[in-house]
C-alpha cells in the first residue's frame, strides 16, 4: 500500500466531523497496516493528501514498515534531514525556537512548554523513518512529522537552554 491510496480517505474523514481521526483509523485498508494510531494519525490521517508527503514518502511500501519506540540521542537530531520537500523548515523553527513553543499552548498542546521547561523534551513523539525505505535508498534517520519539535530541539540546545540527552521518537524501520 502506498500514502497516495489513503488521501481520498483521510480528505473524507477530516471533512466529515462524525468520522474523523476514528473512521481513519478504523477503516480496513488502515488497520491491515497494524500501526501505531499515534503514527496513524500524525502520519497518515494529517498528511496522506500533502504534496510534499506523497513527493517524499510515496514510493515507500507502507506494510513493508514496522513502528516502535526508540531513543534517540541529541546529537543525532542535530543533523537529522527531513523530507526534500521541507528541505531547510527545521533549521527555520530552530531559529526562533521559543516562539514555536509558546505558539503550541492550545488544545493538544497544552503543556508542551512545561514539557520542555521540565523535561527539556517535546510532549508527542516525532515521527522517524529508516532512510534505507526511501527512493533513492540512504542511511540514517529521517524526520516525517515533528518538524517544529525537532527545530526547537535544535533551536534549544545552539542556546544552551535545558535539552534531555536523549529523547523518545517513533522509528520506522523495515518489517522483514
Amino acid at each position: 500500500m502506498r500514502l497516495g491510496e489513503l488521501a481520498e480517505l483521510a480528505v473524507s474523514c477530516r471533512e466529515r466531523p462524525r468520522l474523523g481521526f476514528q473512521g481513519f483509523r478504523t477503516d480496513d485498508k488502515v488497520l491491515a497496516l497494524r500501526w501505531p494510531a499515534d503514527v496513524v494519525e500524525q502520519f497518515l490521517y494529517d498528511h496522506a493528501d500533502y504534496d510534499g508527503f506523497l513527493r517524499d514518502y510515496g514510493d515507500v511500501d507502507l506494510s513493508a514498515v514496522a513502528w516502535d519506540v526508540e531513543i534517540i540521542a541529541v546529537e543525532d537530531f542535530l543533523e537529522m534531514p527531513t523530507g526534500p520537500s521541507d528541505k531547510g523548515c527545521i533549521e527555520e523553527y530552530a531559529e526562533v525556537p521559543d516562539r514555536w513553543v509558546k505558539a503550541r499552548n492550545a488544545g493538544v498542546h497544552i503543556g508542551v512548554e512545561q514539557c520542555w521547561q521540565a523535561h527539556g523534551t517535546w510532549k508527542r513523539w516525532p515521527i522517524l523513518i529508516d532512510r534505507a525505505l526511501l527512493t533513492p535508498a540512504g542511511s540514517g534517520l529521517q524526520v516525517i512529522e515533528g518538524r517544529t519539535r525537532v527545530g526547537v530541539l535544535r533551536g534549544l540546545h545552539r542556546q544552551g537552554v535545558f535539552v534531555a540527552g536523549r529523547h523518545l521518537a517513533w522509528v520506522g524501520r523495515s518489517a522483514a
